[in-house]
């Protein structure tokens, strides 16, 4: 009974063993096969040679509606394993006219030691399979002795080339990539690190150095990149790209930008530049043309400035907008003497007629109701001298001096619009700020992203500041109405049935080759629904040779890209009545036509 029981336990405790056994050997067999398998492979084929990489394909970079501006095709790599030629500069000869290549060229990716060296990047399909012909042709009437002459050593790898379906259209923003694969200019080049994927990578078995059909085995996917939507409207950039290229031919400028812009988010609609180029030819692309004048040119606005000044003093309850003045043409400050742009007797002009006529002494006048600590906090408020946050690649801060360094004829200067240099984007987000009821919103032209399975992510929330109330930002708005009328520096930005806003200038441009004031900087920036507005528009002109005003430059620029922003973004017209305000003294006395409340200056 005694041996019964101790067989009875050997074989429990040799079962439990077995199972015990079993279950660590699954458990293993399962950890190598499921769990790390991925990992075990890797390093498997880490031992071999024979892996190559799998190219990953960038990211798209679309307009807000999924119109595409950039794109990544399949294209085709041709390498080469310098170890497999014995002779280059045979060889060399033979392939370079398929290649389409100099001889001298081949042949130097062609010699060496290395297993991998690139030939052609981006090459045709047709090349490549006449490479293939031409070569099996060519091994095919050797004999077995003649083994050493044959020609081997080529092989086609994956690719991808970045491709711009909308050519020139929006070039300055988006920019283009390089040979190798790496953004270079704009967007391109600021977002790469989100656009460029990451790549893959398979392995292969060869024979004689070549990779055997079928062999091939993938070990990690290539993963695409991040593509990026915009806030970009192709149809609007269109009008607007088409519309600045016109003004600045027939202007015979050095170049012109619009920006169209929803102040409410800080959208940018259109980004339009001329001249531009075509981002998929950039062999003789001119370092010029790589910039983008929006972000990284700077100017002095000029009388666009002065809204500012005005909006200041209004909201340090220092003048009303029929506050009158005594206007002259020419008045002395410190050691200059400042004129108007044309000679004139002493005018009397309230604050509205001085931005209507856009007079420089007037400005002076308003600037010297408050201290220049005060004016200048005011344009640093509206963002003179900081970077707006677009985001976009090499932005300029522009030139804004800090008041300790001012001179006695600075103050009088800024006033008006000069002494300072701004960027176009900030010149729009200055009045963006004021058609969004005083708070100014950074601009961006980046609506969001999607991964690789397509998912969208929205951009976050722009950041925001308040610089006005909203009841001087109206009174503001409503004195611009009068810079449109027939009194004003631009009756050709109206747009009839819509009620519009905005502000000519005509700045002396400095350049930076003579260091010295030569040719002008043309602008109109408004606004439309002027009492509701839903969108802003800058035009610059830069340069323009012959006929430099402003008004008549930029103004039917303007006129033409909101009349078809207001049509295709559905914007009626608001129906409201137009009050105009006085512009002169002798308006005031006529009060039963214009909003006439004035205390005397």
């Amino acid at each position: 009974m005694g041996n019964f029981n101790l067989s009875r336990n050997r074989i429990v405790a040799l079962t439990i063993f077995a199972l015990l056994f079993m279950v660590i050997f699954a458990g293993r067999l399962i950890q190598v096969q499921v769990i790390n398998a991925g990992d075990y492979k890797i390093r498997a084929v880490d031992e071999m040679e024979n892996i190559r990489s799998i190219p990953a394909k960038r990211g798209d970079i679309t307009d807000i509606n999924g119109v595409t501006f950039a794109r990544s095709v399949a294209a085709i790599n041709i390498v080469v394993d310098q170890t497999q030629i014995s002779d280059p500069a045979r060889v060399a000869a033979f392939a370079a006219p398929i290649l389409q290549l100099p001889v001298a060229q081949v042949q130097e990716a062609i010699t060496g030691k290395l297993r991998y060296s690139m030939v052609l990047p981006n090459a045709q399909p047709a090349i490549w399979r006449a490479l293939v012909d031409a070569m099996a042709n060519h091994n095919a009437g050797l004999t077995s002795r003649e083994i050493d002459k044959r020609i081997i050593g080529f092989f086609a790898e994956r690719g991808y080339v970045r491709d711009y379906p909308s050519g020139s259209l929006l070039a300055s923003l988006i920019g283009f990539v390089r040979n190798d694969g790496v953004g270079a200019t704009g967007l391109e080049s600021s977002l790469n690190s989100k656009l460029v994927g990451t790549p893959g990578r398979y392995s292969y078995a060869a024979a004689a150095g070549a990779e055997i059909p079928g062999s091939q085995s993938e070990i990690v996917s290539a993963q695409k990149g991040t593509s990026i939507r915009l806030t970009i409207d192709r149809d609007v950039q269109w009008v607007a790209s088409k519309a600045i290229s016109d003004a600045v031919r027939k202007s015979r400028a050095l170049s012109g930008t619009v920006i169209v812009m929803d102040p409410k988010t800080g959208h940018i609609l259109a980004h339009a530049t001329a001249p531009t180029f075509d981002p998929n030819n950039t062999k003789k692309l001119s370092l010029d043309l790589m910039r983008n004048p929006s972000v990284q040119d700077v100017y002095e606005p000029g009388s666009t400035g002065k809204v500012m000044t005005l909006a200041a003093a209004l909201e340090e309850k220092k003048i009303t907008p029929t506050t009158v003045f005594s206007v002259p043409y020419a008045l002395k400050r410190s050691d200059a003497v400042f004129r108007d742009h044309e000679p004139h007797p002493l005018q009397h002009l309230t604050s509205t007629g001085i931005l209507a006529v856009s007079s420089n002494t007037g400005s002076i006048k308003i600037g010297e109701l408050m201290s220049n600590d005060t004016l200048h906090s005011y344009l640093s408020k509206f963002g003179i001298g900081k970077s707006t946050g677009s985001g976009l690649p090499g932005e300029s801060a522009g030139i804004f001096h800090p008041v300790k360094s001012w001179s006695g004829t600075s103050a009088p200067t800024i006033a008006f619009g000069h002494g300072y240099s701004v960027t176009a984007m900030q010149a729009t987000s200055v009045f963006a700020t004021i058609a969004n009821n005083g708070v100014r919103v950074s601009p961006t032209v980046i609506a969001g992203t999607s991964d690789a399975s397509g998912n969208f992510t929205p951009a976050q929330s722009r950041t925001s500041e308040k610089v006005l109330s909203p009841e001087v930002a109206a009174q503001v708005r409503l004195m611009m109405e009068s810079v449109v009328s027939a009194s004003g520096t631009a009756p050709s930005a109206a747009i009839p049935g819509y009620r519009v806003a905005g502000k000519t200038g005509t700045a002396e441009r400095y350049n930076d080759n003579c260091r010295c004031y030569s040719g002008y900087t043309a602008s109109f920036i408004g606004f439309a629904p002027a009492d509701k507005p839903a969108y802003v528009i800058n035009v610059t002109i830069q340069n323009p040779q012959g006929m430099h005003w402003g008004g008549a430059l930029g103004g039917p620029v303007f006129k033409e890209v909101m009349s078809f922003v207001l049509q295709s973004r559905h914007i009626s017209p608001t129906n409201t009545e137009i009050k105009p305000v006085a512009l002169t003294q002798a308006d005031l006395k006529k009060n039963s036509r214009f909003v006439s409340k004035a205390s005397g200056q």
